[in-house]
């Protein structure tokens, strides 16, 4: 899955290394590990919000930004955009869990998530269309033209 380098798009390093423990990694990793304590690590969670992925895309006519928000229903969804930013949050509820006595693998992420995204282009931000469908938010918005480049004749 290539793709080229954007700041604002995850790359395939970035996101596995933002699974790595502290025993993952080796002295040729260019991570620097985490401050963070087996002690503390449950009060630190709470610091940082689950990162939303996303797929952001140009058509003729329109530019696109998908996102699995799987088992979040539109209630839990609040999106938002102002000045070419977009952020999508909310809240992956895992249910009733509470009478778990013994986890024995728990590697979905349950909580409240985030993410925030430049937009590459300009878009005319009152007119958007937001679809939740088969856990996959798409928000699609009209991009503004610009107007091509007019050619100068040099005298």
């Amino acid at each position: 899955m290539a793709r080229k380098q954007n700041d604002d798009l995850l790359i395939e390093d970035e996101l596995a290394a933002a699974f790595l423990t502290d025993e993952d990694l080796t002295p040729t990793d260019t991570a620097a590990p985490t401050s963070a304590t087996d002690e503390n690590w449950e009060e630190s969670e709470d610091d940082f919000p689950g990162q939303l992925a996303v797929d952001v895309y140009e058509t003729e006519e329109k530019l696109v930004v998908k996102a699995r928000t799987a088992g979040v229903n539109k209630e839990d969804l609040d999106v938002s955009i102002s000045d070419g930013i977009l952020t999508i949050s909310g809240t992956l509820s895992s249910g009733d869990d509470s009478d778990a006595t013994n986890w024995h693998i728990q590697e979905c992420y349950w909580g409240e998530f985030s993410r925030t995204v430049a937009l590459p282009v300009a878009v005319k931000e009152e007119e958007v269309d937001a679809v939740l469908k088969d856990g996959v938010l798409t928000i699609s918005f009209n991009k503004i033209k610009s107007e091509q480049a007019k050619k100068i004749t040099i005298q």
